[in-house]
């Protein structure tokens, strides 16, 4: 079987959303408008990395459903190789979106099949033959830490984005990350779980208060060589073995839906290791500017910016 440099392990879930000027209240009702679309962290990152010009292949499950069939289309008409184990017994994964007036989101996430996709039944070839290997927390953790352990194994670089952070994260996965791509949130649950820290209340805005220097020894306890933590609005913070880097947010941009923009990243990020030769900080920047696009216009997806307009984008930021 033979692999194309960008392998993603990871799930579909399809996107149902809400969008309302605001969230609702316990116990409160709001009028909202709905759509739908394909999505999920895993396929969401192998789209992100192909149209960003990588050659992608996405793993994961699906049910026999409608969800399914519409998927594989999408994948393929995508251009990305997809290796899909069917899970006769469970539906293909669903997200309930609410997106609000500002573009902020609130997502309850149904794994389904996602959540039935056992490390036997990785292509281990696929894997173990790719360039670069990205998995998540959306789907069955033993079959993610697998997939990272097949990876290493191959001498495959491997990209773990620890998202959704959950209860049951199992901290050996770090051991088999070469890079890792939190978010605020599941950078400050990462030491917070972490014995080594010595803490249980590290917080968004401890972190949002931390000095650069101070930002980098915490990265560099967590394991991994690379580093790269995204700050929303703040844009990102890169920290390699020997320095660290501030990548400022992309401005003069007008938000409409940031759910997929840490997707959109990984993506990216994956596509411009690659293409790049290792050079994390340009493809931290190249990352950057695709997450950015990504939230200009709805949806998680079918956002996510194409090469070309990455490229323009970059262009003006010179």
């Amino acid at each position: 079987m033979s692999s194309p440099p960008i392998v993603v392990v990871g799930s579909f879930v399809q996107d149902l959303f809400f969008d309302t000027p605001s969230f609702p209240r316990p116990g409160q009702t709001v009028i909202g408008r709905f759509r739908t679309g394909p999505g999920g962290k895993g396929s969401n990152q192998a789209v992100a990395a192909a149209r960003a010009g990588g050659t992608t292949a996405f793993v994961g499950a699906l049910g026999f459903d409608a969800f399914a069939d519409g998927a594989k289309e999408f994948l393929t008409a995508e251009g990305v190789q997809h290796h899909v184990t069917a899970k006769s017994e469970h539906a293909t994964g669903t997200a309930a979106i609410l997106v609000d007036a500002t573009g902020q989101n609130q997502i309850v996430v149904a794994l389904g099949a996602n959540d039935a996709i056992l490390p036997a039944e990785l292509p281990a070839e696929l894997i173990a033959g790719a360039r670069i290997v990205v998995s998540q927390l959306e789907i069955f953790l033993p079959t993610a830490l697998e997939a990272l352990r097949i990876a290493k194994v191959g001498g495959a670089t491997t990209i773990l984005n620890p998202a959704p952070m959950r209860a049951d994260f199992d901290p050996a996965m770090l051991e088999l990350t070469d890079m890792l791509v939190p978010n605020e949130t599941e950078f400050a649950a990462l030491v917070n779980m972490m014995p080594r820290f010595g803490r249980s209340d590290f917080s968004e805005e401890e972190l949002a208060a931390l000095e650069p220097a101070a930002l980098h020894a915490m990265c560099r306890r967590l394991g991994p060589g690379i580093v790269l933590v995204t700050l929303g609005a703040r844009g990102c913070f890169l920290s390699l073995p020997d320095r660290c880097v501030t990548i400022p947010s992309v401005t003069g941009i007008k938000v409409v839906d940031t759910t997929g923009a840490g997707d959109a990243f990984v993506g990216a990020f994956a596509a411009g290791f690659v293409e790049f030769e290792g050079d994390a900080e340009r493809a931290a920047r190249f990352a950057n500017a695709a997450a950015a696009i990504s939230v200009t216009r709805p949806g998680t997806a079918p956002a996510v910016a194409k090469r070309s307009e990455i490229d323009a984008m970059l262009a003006t930021m010179k």
